[in-house]
Protein backbone atom coordinates (compact mmCIF):
# COMPACT_ATOMS: atom_id res chain seq x y z
CA UNK A 1 0.00 0.00 0.00
CA UNK A 2 1.03 3.81 -0.18
CA UNK A 3 0.52 6.00 2.45
CA UNK A 4 1.06 9.86 2.44
CA UNK A 5 0.36 12.50 5.01
CA UNK A 6 -2.28 14.96 4.00
CA UNK A 7 -3.22 18.61 5.43
CA UNK A 8 -6.65 18.92 5.60
CA UNK A 9 -8.37 22.56 5.90
CA UNK A 10 -11.13 23.25 8.16
CA UNK A 11 -12.93 26.10 6.93
CA UNK A 12 -11.23 29.13 8.66
CA UNK A 13 -10.23 27.20 11.91
CA UNK A 14 -6.66 25.95 10.50
CA UNK A 15 -5.48 22.69 8.99
CA UNK A 16 -5.71 19.34 10.59
CA UNK A 17 -3.13 16.41 9.73
CA UNK A 18 -4.27 13.10 8.01
CA UNK A 19 -2.55 10.00 6.80
CA UNK A 20 -4.17 8.83 3.33
CA UNK A 21 -3.76 5.20 2.59
CA UNK A 22 -4.53 3.63 -1.01
CA UNK A 23 -4.03 -0.27 -1.72
CA UNK A 24 -1.85 -1.31 -5.22
CA UNK A 25 -4.17 -1.71 -7.86
CA UNK A 26 -7.08 0.47 -6.20
CA UNK A 27 -10.02 -0.19 -6.48
CA UNK A 28 -10.39 -3.87 -5.98
CA UNK A 29 -13.25 -3.71 -4.04
CA UNK A 30 -15.84 -1.07 -6.33
CA UNK A 31 -14.07 1.74 -4.66
CA UNK A 32 -14.96 1.43 -0.83
CA UNK A 33 -13.08 3.46 1.47
CA UNK A 34 -13.11 4.16 4.88
CA UNK A 35 -12.46 7.38 7.37
CA UNK A 36 -11.05 7.07 10.69
CA UNK A 37 -11.71 9.61 13.74
CA UNK A 38 -10.11 9.30 16.92
CA UNK A 39 -11.05 9.23 20.24
CA UNK A 40 -11.12 11.77 23.11
CA UNK A 41 -7.89 11.25 24.70
CA UNK A 42 -5.99 9.69 21.75
CA UNK A 43 -5.19 10.91 17.84
CA UNK A 44 -4.31 9.49 14.39
CA UNK A 45 -2.01 7.20 15.75
CA UNK A 46 -3.92 5.53 18.17
CA UNK A 47 -2.40 1.71 17.80
CA UNK A 48 -6.12 0.14 17.11
CA UNK A 49 -6.96 2.93 14.83
CA UNK A 50 -3.62 2.83 12.64
CA UNK A 51 -4.24 -1.24 13.07
CA UNK A 52 -7.59 -1.42 11.35
CA UNK A 53 -6.69 1.28 8.90
CA UNK A 54 -3.95 -0.46 7.50
CA UNK A 55 -5.67 -4.03 7.24
CA UNK A 56 -8.47 -2.43 5.58
CA UNK A 57 -5.74 -0.88 3.16
CA UNK A 58 -3.80 -4.66 3.22
CA UNK A 59 -7.29 -5.78 1.91
CA UNK A 60 -8.51 -3.11 -0.69
CA UNK A 61 -9.46 -0.20 0.70
CA UNK A 62 -8.03 3.10 0.65
CA UNK A 63 -8.29 4.80 3.84
CA UNK A 64 -8.00 8.10 5.69
CA UNK A 65 -7.34 8.51 9.60
CA UNK A 66 -7.24 12.32 10.34
CA UNK A 67 -6.82 14.34 13.70
CA UNK A 68 -9.32 16.63 15.25
CA UNK A 69 -8.28 20.45 15.69
CA UNK A 70 -7.37 20.48 19.07
CA UNK A 71 -5.38 17.25 19.09
CA UNK A 72 -3.34 18.96 15.92
CA UNK A 73 -2.77 21.35 18.20
CA UNK A 74 -1.52 19.68 20.96
CA UNK A 75 -4.47 20.17 23.06
CA UNK A 76 -6.55 18.28 25.36
CA UNK A 77 -9.50 20.18 25.79
CA UNK A 78 -12.07 18.75 23.61
CA UNK A 79 -13.11 21.14 20.43
CA UNK A 80 -16.87 22.34 20.22
CA UNK A 81 -19.15 20.38 19.08
CA UNK A 82 -19.37 22.69 15.63
CA UNK A 83 -15.59 22.15 15.08
CA UNK A 84 -15.74 18.76 15.90
CA UNK A 85 -18.15 18.53 13.24
CA UNK A 86 -16.59 21.18 11.01
CA UNK A 87 -13.52 18.86 11.05
CA UNK A 88 -15.19 15.16 10.36
CA UNK A 89 -17.18 17.14 7.23
CA UNK A 90 -14.22 18.80 5.89
CA UNK A 91 -11.74 15.43 6.12
CA UNK A 92 -14.71 13.64 4.29
CA UNK A 93 -14.36 15.87 1.80
CA UNK A 94 -10.98 16.04 1.24
CA UNK A 95 -11.00 12.44 1.14
CA UNK A 96 -13.95 12.06 -1.41
CA UNK A 97 -12.76 15.34 -3.46
CA UNK A 98 -8.47 15.23 -3.32
CA UNK A 99 -7.58 11.23 -2.77
CA UNK A 100 -7.31 10.62 -6.65
CA UNK A 101 -9.39 7.86 -6.84
CA UNK A 102 -12.74 7.00 -7.66
CA UNK A 103 -15.02 6.49 -4.17
CA UNK A 104 -18.21 5.09 -4.50
CA UNK A 105 -18.95 4.07 -1.15
CA UNK A 106 -17.57 5.50 2.12
CA UNK A 107 -17.52 4.10 5.34
CA UNK A 108 -17.29 6.42 8.63
CA UNK A 109 -14.86 4.51 11.39
CA UNK A 110 -15.11 6.05 14.88
CA UNK A 111 -13.49 5.38 18.09
CA UNK A 112 -15.46 6.76 20.53
CA UNK A 113 -15.76 10.53 20.39
CA UNK A 114 -14.99 10.18 16.83
CA UNK A 115 -17.65 7.75 16.50
CA UNK A 116 -20.46 9.99 18.57
CA UNK A 117 -19.89 13.06 16.37
CA UNK A 118 -20.32 11.08 12.84
CA UNK A 119 -23.20 9.40 14.05
CA UNK A 120 -25.06 12.37 15.43
CA UNK A 121 -24.29 13.78 12.49
CA UNK A 122 -25.59 11.13 10.25
CA UNK A 123 -28.58 11.11 12.24
CA UNK A 124 -28.93 14.87 11.01
CA UNK A 125 -28.35 14.26 7.48
CA UNK A 126 -25.09 16.30 7.68
CA UNK A 127 -22.07 13.24 6.73
CA UNK A 128 -22.85 11.52 3.50
CA UNK A 129 -21.39 7.72 4.45
CA UNK A 130 -22.69 4.40 3.39
CA UNK A 131 -22.17 2.77 6.60
CA UNK A 132 -21.01 3.44 10.22
CA UNK A 133 -18.59 1.57 12.18
CA UNK A 134 -17.97 1.91 16.38
CA UNK A 135 -14.29 1.11 17.83
CA UNK A 136 -16.68 1.49 21.50
CA UNK A 137 -19.53 3.76 21.74
CA UNK A 138 -19.80 6.20 24.67
CA UNK A 139 -23.28 5.44 25.96
CA UNK A 140 -22.81 7.21 28.92
CA UNK A 141 -20.32 8.84 31.02
CA UNK A 142 -18.40 6.33 33.72
CA UNK A 143 -20.66 5.63 36.71
CA UNK A 144 -23.70 7.68 35.06
CA UNK A 145 -25.79 5.01 33.33
CA UNK A 146 -28.82 7.32 33.57
CA UNK A 147 -27.40 9.66 31.28
CA UNK A 148 -27.88 7.69 28.25
CA UNK A 149 -26.73 8.88 24.14
CA UNK A 150 -29.11 7.29 22.69
CA UNK A 151 -32.25 9.21 21.16
CA UNK A 152 -30.25 10.13 17.63
CA UNK A 153 -28.86 6.35 17.33
CA UNK A 154 -32.84 5.49 16.47
CA UNK A 155 -32.89 7.99 13.45
CA UNK A 156 -29.71 6.36 11.58
CA UNK A 157 -31.04 4.15 8.82
CA UNK A 158 -27.50 3.11 7.22
CA UNK A 159 -25.80 -0.23 8.60
CA UNK A 160 -24.10 -0.08 12.01
CA UNK A 161 -21.62 -2.22 13.42
CA UNK A 162 -20.95 -1.96 17.31
CA UNK A 163 -17.64 -2.90 18.85
CA UNK A 164 -18.21 -3.66 22.57
CA UNK A 165 -16.02 -4.36 25.56
CA UNK A 166 -17.05 -6.40 28.25
CA UNK A 167 -14.90 -4.06 31.29
CA UNK A 168 -15.92 -0.51 29.23
CA UNK A 169 -17.31 2.20 31.83
CA UNK A 170 -18.36 3.94 29.23
CA UNK A 171 -21.01 1.31 27.67
CA UNK A 172 -22.69 -1.00 30.23
CA UNK A 173 -23.47 -3.73 27.95
CA UNK A 174 -26.81 -4.37 28.93
CA UNK A 175 -27.73 -1.14 28.34
CA UNK A 176 -25.96 -1.10 25.04
CA UNK A 177 -27.75 -4.17 24.25
CA UNK A 178 -30.98 -2.29 24.68
CA UNK A 179 -30.71 0.35 22.84
CA UNK A 180 -29.24 -2.14 19.57
CA UNK A 181 -32.51 -4.09 20.00
CA UNK A 182 -34.48 -0.61 19.28
CA UNK A 183 -32.58 0.63 16.19
CA UNK A 184 -33.87 -0.03 12.78
CA UNK A 185 -31.87 -2.21 10.11
CA UNK A 186 -30.91 -4.75 12.17
CA UNK A 187 -27.31 -3.30 13.38
CA UNK A 188 -24.66 -5.47 14.35
CA UNK A 189 -22.88 -5.58 18.12
CA UNK A 190 -19.60 -7.63 18.11
CA UNK A 191 -18.54 -7.91 22.23
CA UNK A 192 -15.18 -8.18 23.29
CA UNK A 193 -14.66 -10.47 25.89
CA UNK A 194 -12.40 -8.51 28.90
CA UNK A 195 -11.96 -5.47 27.04
CA UNK A 196 -12.23 -2.07 28.09
CA UNK A 197 -13.29 0.95 26.18
CA UNK A 198 -10.31 0.82 24.16
CA UNK A 199 -10.45 -3.01 24.15
CA UNK A 200 -7.06 -3.22 26.00
CA UNK A 201 -7.40 -6.44 28.02
CA UNK A 202 -5.96 -7.02 32.38
CA UNK A 203 -2.87 -7.72 32.95
CA UNK A 204 -4.00 -11.32 33.64
CA UNK A 205 -4.97 -11.96 30.44
CA UNK A 206 -3.08 -14.64 28.58
CA UNK A 207 -4.72 -13.74 25.65
CA UNK A 208 -2.11 -11.62 23.54
CA UNK A 209 -3.19 -7.75 22.51
CA UNK A 210 -2.87 -8.27 18.88
CA UNK A 211 -5.25 -11.22 18.94
CA UNK A 212 -7.74 -8.50 20.04
CA UNK A 213 -6.77 -6.08 17.07
CA UNK A 214 -7.19 -8.84 14.60
CA UNK A 215 -10.29 -10.18 15.64
CA UNK A 216 -11.72 -6.51 15.32
CA UNK A 217 -9.86 -6.79 11.94
CA UNK A 218 -11.55 -9.84 10.37
CA UNK A 219 -15.29 -9.01 11.73
CA UNK A 220 -14.85 -5.67 10.08
CA UNK A 221 -14.14 -7.24 6.57
CA UNK A 222 -16.38 -10.10 6.97
CA UNK A 223 -19.44 -7.30 8.08
CA UNK A 224 -18.24 -4.89 5.29
CA UNK A 225 -17.92 -7.57 2.68
CA UNK A 226 -21.07 -9.17 3.46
Amino acid sequence: MNQQKVTIPVDDKGTVSGVLSVPEGYPPNGGIGAVFAHGAANDMDNPLIVKISNGLCQAGYITLRFNFLYREKGKDSIDSQTILEKTWSSALAYFKENSGCDIERTIAVGKSLGGRIASQMIAEDQLAVDRLVFLGYPLHPPGKKDKIRDEHLYRIRIPMLFFAGTRDPFADLSLLKGVIDKIPGDPTLEIIEDGDHSFDLPRSSDTPQGMVYDRILRKTLQWLES
